[in-house]
């Protein structure tokens, strides 16, 4: 690529990576695999969360999307300044050790990411469930063809991978925004939008239910670090990874916002709550049905079906490049650093990772295996907003094209957020956590291992 054209793809001069994801293709990575079937529910918990308060909801959407561009900030000025493949794997080895940043990608790479892939991929056939009958048979079978075809589309480049990306999240907003606009503009309820409970609450409770109900909008913002990994793909990646960042989760959280307020306008307040008491949680699904009709259960099945599909395809394209990163630094199988003479695509990963998520999606216990990774991943993410203020004081004069706003109080706060959210799961469910952990323990002893199997000594 010539230095005066930064919008033309290119590939590195060693035969490495192409850059061919664009500013719209950084994007949709993120807002695919962010916005899954988890619109159509999620709201109802963090409502449940709310003490059922329509206005404190609404609120805690905001205050989850601010927390998450918090965050999303600080992997910005990660990934402006060192735009390598690999993402938290890099920031981590770098800042702390190479075992540290080791321990992390095992973790996705065993279990985290191909649990995810494997999950997402479940989630596809059953969403047609409400239409057709389903069996479990045919929803392993489905999933399986599902990850072995996006697998194979994202083997043959990051071009073809992107665009699908592109195609998928264009599609899945389609059908969102509809029921979005209908709600909002046909929908006849008028829901309070004051913060305080019914029946009121101390100010200690108040903040309590605030971070309780939180934590619950965090899991539909939850994908937004995973650009980083492709950030050695993406065009002139030192202003597109920052804005693609910002514009994707400002985006993510307008849309969660509007979305569950277009529910409240629809669903009087008496019939949200004997839903969610009755244990019926798609409240989106609800709302559709009475906006659109008899049509509204088939634009929620293709909404669902289309979201899932982009969100696994984004899974599937990121997660092989950290195992490439950790390959190429010596600390994996050495088949992993080897991109495709032609594609120029981590192939090895990408079959392994396939074949792992296969094997996973065979398993009873997925949901309790993926339960595990969690404290872990948060630990990780806590770790990774540290690294800022470690090459701030390291490296003061690396090239840094975006900084953070308002540093260090900015990254200080999100960094005591992440902490206290992660403080949080690990009282919620202690056992699962510690045991989580086990995962990035035996990444401690791989790590070992392929220091002694490649020959390699850390980079200090």
């Amino acid at each position: 690529m010539s230095k005066n054209n930064p919008s033309k793809p290119q590939q590195a001069e060693d035969g490495g990576f192409r850059q061919e994801i664009s500013l719209f293709g950084g994007v949709s990575i993120i807002g695919g695999i962010m916005i899954g079937s988890g619109i159509f529910y999620l709201g109802s918990y963090v409502l449940q969360r709310s003490g059922m308060s329509p206005g404190l909801s609404l609120l805690v959407w905001i205050i989850g999307g601010l927390v998450s561009l918090l965050g999303g900030l600080c992997y910005a000025e990660l990934g402006a300044s060192k735009p390598k493949a690999g993402g938290s794997y890099v920031y981590l080895s770098e800042a702390f050790h190479p075992a540290v940043g080791f321990m992390c990608g095992f973790s996705s790479w065993l279990l985290g990411g191909a649990g995810s892939i494997a999950a997402i991929a479940i989630a596809f056939p059953k969403a047609f469930s409400s239409l057709i009958p389903v069996s479990d048979l045919t929803v392993k079978i489905a999933a399986i063809v599902l990850i072995l075809l996006l697998t194979a589309v994202n083997y043959v480049g990051v071009k073809a991978g992107s665009l699908v990306q592109n195609i998928f999240m264009v599609a899945k907003l389609a059908p969102i925004a509809l029921i979005l606009v209908l709600g909002l503009f046909a929908g006849k309820q008028s829901p309070s939008l004051s913060p305080i409970p019914e029946g009121g609450v101390t100010a200690g409770g108040f903040i309590g239910m605030v971070a309780f109900a939180t934590v619950a909008s965090l899991w539909a913002y939850e994908g937004w670090t995973n650009l980083n990994i492709v950030s050695e793909e993406i065009r002139n990646p030192k202003k597109n990874l920052p804005l693609a960042l910002m514009i994707a989760i400002s985006g993510c959280a307008l849309l969660y916002t509007l979305f569950n307020f277009s529910i409240y306008r629809v669903l009087p307040m008496d019939q949200i709550t004997s839903m969610i008491g009755e244990g019926n949680i798609y409240l989106g699904t609800e709302a559709a049905k009475q906006v659109l009709g008899s049509a509204g259960q088939i634009v929620v099945v293709i909404a669902m079906a289309t979201a899932i599909f982009g969100s696994l395809n984004g899974c599937i394209l990121v997660f092989p490049r950290q195992y490439y990163a950790m390959a190429k630094d010596g600390y994996f199988f050495k088949s992993f650093a080897k991109l495709h003479p032609k594609y120029k695509t981590p192939g090895a990963s990408l079959i392994v990772q396939a074949v792992i998520s296969i094997v996973l999606v065979l398993m009873r216990d997925l949901d309790q295996l993926t339960n595990l990774v969690i404290f872990s991943s948060m630990f990780f993410n806590t770790l990774t907003i540290a690294a800022v203020f470690v090459f701030r004081k390291r490296e003061p004069n690396l090239e840094r094209p975006y900084k953070i706003i308002g540093y260090p109080i900015t990254v200080g706060v999100t960094l005591l957020i992440f902490i206290g959210l992660m403080l949080n799961t690990l009282m919620e469910d202690p056992v699962t956590s510690v045991i989580g952990l086990a995962v990035p323990a035996l990444g401690f002893a791989c790590y070992h291992f392929f220091r002694w199997f490649n020959n390699r000594q850390p980079s200090k």
